[in-house]
């Protein structure tokens, strides 16, 4: 080999080490960096989902870039269900779902979609941001599922196509949309109505095609979801006030260092409380939306629901633990 071979081998040595080493500083840099896939089913323009990327501003800038937190809006990950499985097997690290659909996997979640169990919205916050919420937020520890904050999402309301709802026999007949939740189902029967659980992606076409007759939601999701073109009629009989609740799997929760524990627990924490500002604000731009749009908005007489599913109540006495909540929740000035 000649003297020229020699220094050319050795530049081309010396260029692979160095970009080997840049290339290692460059790795080594970048597993400092911890990042949670957060998925969920709204709408991007939705409060909740801009509280959420609040929370992951929040969080990439108290943990200084070290954790990061990428959201996945509008079921590009699943559905809800599907990302409460994705959670437990430490597939996803985060999700936010409605407590209806997390009481199939967390029993005592089961309380927060009974009807009327909150007395109005002081109450439901009190509870929720109170001893009880913070036990129910840790109750599906033991399914994988750490709870870290509830938010707001109103009051659910019935909507429907061709009939108005202004008394809960108005319901019989009716096919109505419920989420996948046992309680839900029971409240419309309960009613006279014919629950049917049909995922929240497909539920527009469903109306349309006559599969369901309505359903039940709060006034964003009703405007946002574009079922208002559907529905003409929009009955805020407000049954039921049950809470998104945001998720961490267990074990994502478990390999975060303490110090990062805590700013996601503080950043969620902060969430709430902003996204309760943008909930009010979206609520009464919805209806204001769906009222020029054409929808009649009608007012029954709540008393007259809730007398009619008291016997869900009883049901809960076959559970001590359960029925306890209830009556704490209900013991609550």
């Amino acid at each position: 080999m000649t003297r020229l071979g020699k220094y050319e081998l050795k530049f081309v040595l010396l260029l692979w080490t160095s970009l080997i080493i840049m290339m290692a500083i460059q790795c080594r840099h970048e597993g400092q960096v911890k990042v949670i896939k957060l998925a969920h089913g709204l709408d991007p323009s939705h409060s909740v989902h801009k509280a959420m990327e609040f929370m992951a501003e929040y969080v990439f800038e108290k943990s200084q870039g070290k954790l990061r937190i990428d959201i996945y809006p509008s079921e590009q990950l699943g559905s809800e269900r599907e990302c409460l499985e994705l959670l437990q097997i430490g597939s996803l690290g985060m999700t936010k779902v409605s407590c209806s659909v997390l009481e199939g996997f967390v029993p005592s979640m089961s309380v927060l979609s009974l009807p009327f169990i909150f007395k109005d919205k002081s109450h439901k916050f009190k509870v929720l941001e109170g001893e009880i919420g913070r036990e129910l937020l840790l109750d599906g520890e033991e399914f994988w599922l750490r709870g870290l904050c509830f938010f707001d999402a109103g009051s659910r309301s019935f909507y429907t196509k061709n009939k108005p709802i202004l008394k809960p026999s108005d319901l019989e007949g009716l096919k109505i949309r419920t989420q996948e939740s046992p309680t839900s189902m029971k409240m419309v029967q309960a009613l006279g109505g014919s629950p049917t659980p049909i995922s929240w992606g497909e539920l527009y076409s469903a109306l349309q095609q006559g599969v369901v007759d309505g359903a039940e939601n709060n006034p964003p999701s009703f405007y946002l979801s574009r079922h208002y073109e559907v529905c003409k009629y929009y009955c805020l009989d407000e049954h039921t006030s049950v809470p998104d609740i945001l998720l961490i799997s267990t074990k994502t929760w478990k390999d975060l260092a303490p110090e990062f524990q805590e700013i996601l627990q503080e950043a969620a924490d902060q969430a709430l409380q902003f996204q309760k500002i943008l909930w009010k604000e979206s609520s009464d731009f919805a209806l204001e939306q769906v009222r020029k749009a054409g929808i009649e908005i009608l007012y029954p007489d709540k008393k007259i629901f809730a007398k009619k599913i008291e016997p869900l109540y009883e049901e809960y006495k076959k559970d001590p633990r359960l029925f306890d909540i209830i009556q704490r929740i209900q013991n609550i000035k």
